[in-house]
């Protein structure tokens, strides 16, 4: 079974009010089919991160969050995961506010998870942030996971 890294826009996106903006409610829509229908074909894994980002915010939305990821594992931090963190912060020339972002990545790197599931379109699924990753990791000796949506996780894995 393909393990799976839970960014914190999945469950923001799954505890989030319909929005009038057609793009996010896309977004909400697809991320709430993902859940219900094909989680179960992965082994889910969150990062301290995770939990300290959605900790932020509305009580009441912080509340449904936790929720949401009670009975998921995490992943430890450890001196690679932070080495890692800093190099790709460095290396990617990630602004301040996206540190985390770059734990995220060190965190499925490190611990080898197939896939890091976001909606983080700016720092993690993004064709430019990837291509550059998968540089610096041929250059380092590390595997580069898959980064994508849940849009791009429904029917995933199919069988040929």
């Amino acid at each position: 079974m393909p393990t799976l890294y839970i960014e914190t826009t999945i469950p923001s996106y799954l505890v989030s009010k319909p929005n009038r903006d057609i793009i996010i409610l896309a977004h909400l829509q697809l991320t709430k089919e993902w859940w219900d229908n094909y989680r179960h074909l992965f082994d889910m894994y969150i990062s301290q991160v995770v939990l300290d980002e959605i900790r932020r915010g509305d009580p009441e939305m912080v509340s449904k969050r936790i929720e949401i990821l009670h009975n998921i594992p995490l992943l430890e931090v450890n001196e690679d995961v932070e080495n890692l963190a800093k190099r790709y912060f460095n290396s990617l020339k990630f602004p301040v506010k996206a540190l985390r972002d770059a734990f995220h990545l060190a965190y499925v790197v490190v611990y080898e998870v197939d896939i890091l599931a976001t909606w983080n379109c700016t720092h993690l699924a993004n064709a430019n942030i990837l291509y550059r990753l998968s540089r610096l990791n041929k250059e380092w000796g590390y595997e580069t996971p898959i980064i994508c949506t849940p849009e791009e996780l429904i029917d995933y894995p199919k069988e040929d």
